[in-house]
């Protein structure tokens, strides 16, 4: 499970790319209750979303070299630098290279082979995420991509995690863990992508009553991408996509 002991290769940080930073503020706060706090024009905006005071994703403002809506994962690394280059030669594409956000950390953004969006957080003042697993916060991330086998090899190449297919129905499904760690520490899943999609990191956030959140969403102007369902020994969940097209699923998770 996710914790907020980071380690490299873990998620550590979530924000979503927004083309109108106050309505995707009022959007997420109205959903999960979240308290936002903006660091002002000098940071562009940009928002800290909280619950008890301890941060669970951010707001980005989009901008004409990144204008999609979308949540964007970021995995802990020791050497930003570093991973740069692992993952050149993996075959992803550095989308934004390495770069100081002001003694905070240093962050870079990537494309894996099949395109999907992720990013590297090396700490400075700011280790992470203050909050996950509890209501309104992260809980699960998974990645949608049509050649599940070579996302294995490359997020293996990459951060080195210990990814092992666990059975789920008919099916199997791929977990990875850090490669500090035990089964216990599961942080994420890959899934086939489906037909006509694009590839993509699902962000999932726990929520007490998946299906009040699902219906909280369409009132405050997100679409469900896909109802809401149980699943024995998970939980129940639904994928959703904010005003904007900004994808993410909510979970309530079995006890």
């Amino acid at each position: 499970m996710l914790t907020t002991d980071y380690r490299p290769g873990v998620p550590c940080w979530i924000d979503v790319n927004s083309p109108d930073v106050e309505r995707s503020d009022t959007f997420y706060t109205g959903l999960f209750g979240w308290q936002s706090i903006t660091l002002g024009p000098e940071h562009r905006d940009y928002r800290f979303c909280q619950v008890g005071g301890r941060t669970v994703a951010g707001i980005n403002r989009a901008t004409e070299d990144n204008p999609a809506a979308a949540w964007l994962t970021y995995f802990q690394t020791s050497d930003a630098d570093g991973v740069a280059k692992t993952i050149e030669q993996a075959g992803g594409t550095v989308l934004s290279p390495p770069r100081d956000i002001e003694g905070q950390g240093r962050m870079a953004v990537f494309a894996d082979p099949a395109g999907a969006g992720f990013a590297v957080w090396q700490p400075g003042e700011t280790e992470g995420l203050g909050l996950v697993t509890e209501p309104g916060s992260l809980a699960w991330i998974e990645l949608h991509v049509s050649d599940v086998a070579a996302a294995r090899a490359f997020y293996e190449a990459v951060f080195g995690w210990s990814i092992t297919d666990m059975p789920m129905g008919d099916m199997s499904y791929p977990v990875a863990a850090p490669s500090v760690g035990d089964e216990t520490s599961s942080m994420a899943g890959i899934v086939q992508l489906q037909p006509g999609g694009s590839p993509h990191w699902l962000p999932y956030f726990e929520v007490s009553d998946c299906d009040a959140t699902v219906s909280m969403a369409q009132q405050l102007g997100g679409t469900v991408r896909a109802p809401a369902l149980s699943m024995e020994g998970v939980g129940r969940m639904a994928i959703l996509a904010d005003p904007h097209g900004a994808r993410f699923a909510v979970i309530t998770s079995s006890a």
